[in-house]
């Protein structure tokens, strides 16, 4: 089973207790009601969905349930760290965007 460390509860505990909840660092549109339909599907539908390293949200709902971020490599399934919500990405050394 999969562990993912909780930056919150400082534990590693089993993938079963927490949910994805999307990409991470989304910069919210300012002007929401002034955009177009196809700009705000695009802002609201769209994500990227690269092979390798991506930041991520995450929930652990079955323990603190609070919102954390991850960086995990899509290829292996790996989680390179996690951080908390709020903190800016981490510095991979080169290994991830």
């Amino acid at each position: 089973m999969l562990l993912i460390h909780c930056p919150y509860c400082e534990e590693d505990r089993p993938e079963l207790e927490f949910r994805h909840a999307g990409e991470a660092h989304i910069a919210r549109p300012e002007n929401m009601a002034d955009m177009s339909d196809e700009d705000f599907e695009r802002f609201f539908f769209i994500r990227s969905n690269p092979k390798g390293i991506v930041y991520e949200r995450w929930r652990h709902i079955h323990g603190c349930a609070r919102f954390f971020n991850a960086a995990r490599d899509t290829v292996s399934d790996r989680f390179l760290t996690t951080y908390k919500a709020g903190e800016p990405k981490p510095d991979l050394g080169g290994e991830g965007a």
